[in-house]
């Protein structure tokens, strides 16, 4: 058996650094695709399979610690919010693809660009998730971008089904778009619920 030199309390950390990286870069990767009007979901598809494992190794970590820095229910719970994250933005790639997308909307463009923004506070919101130090400041600001996707989302619906010339195919494909879009915002909005829990147990 492999012996492990990093405290098993520390481990726990590293492994939602790791995740956090995984989610910001995810959520930019996806950004800057629907700002160039591609995918990147070869890119995307990776990074899923890479946050799985790291899911993983979190899963199994709490399995073998008999006492854990937070409690067991909320790793579980702050792991699978963070892989839940990566998993929506690949499905966004997945569909941009499969619907052939070749032009995306400006309110598509510009809930991706506050998905990014969301991916940097709480890549940072992990880094300093240990001590607590911040958590209640990268909360906020998440709660902040999910209202303003919210916002565009319920414009960019209004505008979809008032658009007299646009196809009903294109108008399903947009639909479901927007939908997974907000999906995706809404779990960045769980993550910071989760860390606020998180903040009052440990406070």
């Amino acid at each position: 058996m492999k012996l492990s030199l990093v405290p098993r309390e520390r481990r726990f950390f590293e492994l939602f650094i790791k995740q956090g990286s995984l989610v910001s870069e995810s959520l930019d990767e996806l950004s800057k695709g629907l700002l160039e009007g591609r995918s990147r979901h070869p890119r995307l598809r990776d990074l899923e399979h890479e946050c799985d494992d790291v899911t993983h190794a979190i899963y199994e970590l709490v399995n073998r610690t008999f006492v854990t820095p937070i409690d067991q229910e909320d790793i579980l719970e702050l792991a699978a919010s963070l892989d839940d994250i990566v998993d929506l933005a690949e499905e966004v790639a997945d569909k941009l693809d499969l619907y052939r997308v070749s032009e995306v909307t400006r309110p598509a463009r510009e809930v991706g660009e506050c998905l990014a923004a969301a991916g940097v506070e709480i890549f940072r919101a992990m880094e300093e998730l240990e001590d607590s130090r911040d958590l209640e400041a990268r909360r906020l600001e998440v709660h902040r971008l999910e209202n303003e996707g919210d916002r565009i989302n319920r414009e960019a619906l209004a505008e979809l089904f008032s658009d007299k010339e646009m196809s009903a195919s294109d108008l399903i494909k947009w639909k479901d778009l927007y939908d997974l879009l907000e999906n995706t915002m809404d779990k960045c909005e769980h993550v910071a619920n989760v860390l606020e829990q998180i903040k009052i147990k440990n406070a």
